[in-house]
């Protein structure tokens, strides 16, 4: 039968050593297609033909997904952020509860080890798959009255047809709803989540790239030998808030050039039992920097609206760079 949009998946295995494919163990409740980048040369010669001759070559594997935006639940974020922040698939105990912690605190003086995964695509019609898959870059972004939404950049090895792991559940996930967020500013001297600034947060974008890169040596493979962190990290947080009063105290703090730390938490349902901690399913984004620039004013449905860009470095004052924690109940990424 010819394959049909409907019956699309995308399966995720945790690999145990990288670029050693793996079974799937995960279903991504997601969008997204895995694309097949490897490099084809055809040959310039001067063989006395007209529009050459069908010599070519291939120097290069390499293959990528883009996970298309979908909403971002506390139980399939980590993923992503494992692959592209931090390598931790296992939740630490907050005490005797229920609920457990997965910490991604993004590199200052030293890089991060990163989980890899094997990611397999398709439809009923062709399954395919790519190792040693990283995430290069990736969003979060919401706006009042919606989800959270997550998107992700990823790179792999290679494609090679390759069947669907069968038998797997579907995962129960939980939204992150926007508009149960909370946003906190506080100067780099006092406690981050200290100063909440109520009814002025309307929508954010958080864009990171991870400064991962695929590097090819000469050793005996087409694809890529491994990947390592550039030290080009950059992240980027994009606030739009109402004109109020927070807004215009915080351009007067950009034109100052003076340092900030941002707290963004999203609480979900209560978890089955409270850990000393947590009480909550969460996501939390804590971000040190400055505030890049200030859009000029604009509306939304004639409401003056103005959006901040700041942009994460760390800060000795306040011993912070960035950290997204994710609070579920999941023991692992399975």
């Amino acid at each position: 039968m010819a394959g049909i949009k409907a019956l699309r998946k995308i399966q995720l295995g945790v690999e145990v050593t990288p670029g050693t494919a793996v079974a799937a163990t995960a279903i991504w409740r997601g969008m997204g297609t895995i694309e097949d980048q490897r490099e084809v040369v055809f040959s310039q010669e001067d063989v006395g033909y007209v529009g050459g001759l069908d010599r070519t070559h291939v120097p290069k594997l390499l293959a990528a997904i883009s996970m298309d935006e979908t909403e971002a639940t506390f139980e399939q974020l980590p993923y992503i952020l494992a692959a592209g922040v931090k390598n931790v698939v296992a939740g630490a105990a907050d005490g005797s509860g229920s609920d457990l912690i997965y910490a991604y605190p993004f590199p200052t003086t030293a890089v991060n080890t990163l989980k890899t995964y094997t990611i397999q695509g398709g439809d009923n019609q062709e399954a395919e798959r790519m190792e040693y898959s990283f995430v290069e870059a990736f969003k979060l972004t919401g706006k009042a009255g919606e989800a959270l939404k997550m998107q992700a950049d990823w790179l792999g090895r290679q494609v090679a047809l390759n069947a669907f792991t069968g038998s797997l559940s579907l995962p129960t996930v939980e939204e992150i709803l926007f508009s149960k967020g909370k946003l906190y500013i506080d100067a780099v001297g006092g406690t981050i989540g200290g100063t909440q600034k109520s009814n002025t947060l309307l929508g954010m974008e958080l864009s990171v790239k991870t400064g991962l890169i695929p590097v090819f040596a000469a050793d005996g493979n087409l694809y890529f030998s491994f990947m390592k962190s550039t030290g080009q990290l950059e992240i980027i947080l994009k606030i739009t808030f109402e004109h109020d009063s927070t807004s215009a105290a915080e351009k007067v703090i950009w034109r100052a050039g003076t340092p900030r730390q941002i707290r963004l938490d999203f609480d979900g349902n209560a978890v089955t039992t409270p850990g000393t901690t947590y009480s909550t399913k969460k996501l939390r984004i804590d971000l040190a920097g400055k505030w890049e620039k200030f859009d000029k004013l604009d509306e939304q449905d004639g409401n003056d609206i103005v959006t901040g860009t700041f942009r994460a470095r760390y800060n000795s004052t306040a011993a912070l760079f960035a950290s997204i924690t994710v609070v579920n109940e999941l023991a692992s990424l399975t």
